[in-house]
């Protein structure tokens, strides 16, 4: 009997704790407040836990009282028998409650009256480790449900996955910064994407504006948009005189200024400008590059290559 109260009264206390934490709403970020909250709820809780520590005792108290009353009923005999027990430790009492295994020749005494096609139901004890293992979990709950979900010590599940979410994708930028960095002009491939053309864009901007003009229209340099190319039309053509430059027509080396990732970029931006007509174009220098597929002759009065001092 005891033993059901108590698993009554540790469940009951847990869900009141649980409710109270689900329905605790902090009245603004400030850390008092949210302070005060959480004091209220522990505060409650505790309230509730004594309170049902006293009923339990007084439950045990009028239980004492009926089992004195039984005891005078059937005679001093049977008091005297009863009270002359050694008086034993919580300890004690609990692990014998646990391991009071009933004989054989006793099981009559804890058979009860149900009958389900012939097999019996005996009012018998729980192993030991099971009964450990149920207040070991309900111990464990109390103190996951204050530690994630009333004291805001340890993150909540949402949080964790957020938090392992970005470290993720910082782990994945720094592979792919990695991986963008070992680009060269042998294994190098047109990008399409908005992100990476914008980024060209920049690069452009801030360095190539001088020489190609605003919008790539030709100026000391040539025009970037056309199809004629003084070095060749195709990515690995572009990537490669952007990193090395040509010294002798005043197109320097930008590999010692630019990684890699942003030469990627700027090449293929510089290849979006194909056919934009902007204004005030600078003629056609170089070779017509046709790119793979495509059969369009070049006019009679294209340039041929070396006219120009730049890509």
């Amino acid at each position: 009997m005891k033993r059901y109260i108590a698993l009554v009264t540790l469940m009951l206390t847990g869900r009141f704790l649980m409710a109270q934490a689900a329905s605790a709403t902090p009245v603004s970020n400030d850390f008092f407040s949210d302070l005060f909250v959480k004091m209220i709820v522990i505060s409650a809780a505790v309230v509730m836990l004594v309170a049902i520590l006293v009923l339990y005792r007084l439950l045990m108290t009028v239980i004492k009282v009926e089992q004195i009353k039984i005891y005078k009923e059937q005679g001093m005999d049977a008091y005297v028998q009863a009270t002359k027990k050694p008086k034993q430790s919580w300890v004690t009492r609990m692990y014998k409650s646990w391991t009071a295994a009933v004989p054989l020749e006793k099981e009559a005494d804890v058979l009860l009256l149900h009958d389900f096609d012939g097999i019996q139901e005996l009012d018998n004890k729980l192993p030991p480790w099971w009964v450990a293992m149920f207040y070991l979990s309900i111990i464990f709950a109390g103190v996951y449900m204050f530690y994630y979900h009333v004291s805001d010590m340890g993150m909540s599940q949402l949080e964790e996955y957020e938090a392992e979410v970005a470290a993720g994708e910082e782990q994945v930028a720094e592979f792919l910064a990695k991986q963008a960095n070992l680009i060269d002009e042998s294994n190098v491939e047109q990008l399409t994407d908005e992100k990476s053309l914008a980024a060209g864009k920049a690069i452009f901007d801030a360095n190539c504006v001088a020489c190609h003009g605003q919008f790539g229209e030709g100026t000391v340099g040539p025009n970037m948009t056309d199809n004629y190319w003084i070095h060749g039309g195709k990515i690995t053509d572009v990537f490669k005189t952007i990193k090395y430059g040509v010294p002798e027509k005043g197109m320097i080396s930008w590999q010692s200024q630019l990684r890699p990732a942003d030469i990627h970029a700027v090449a293929s931006y510089l290849l979006t400008l194909q056919g934009t007509n902007p204004p005030n174009p600078k003629a056609p220098e170089g070779d017509l590059y046709e790119p793979a597929g495509s059969e369009e002759a070049p006019p009679e009065d294209a340039p041929t290559q070396g006219d120009s001092n730049s890509l």
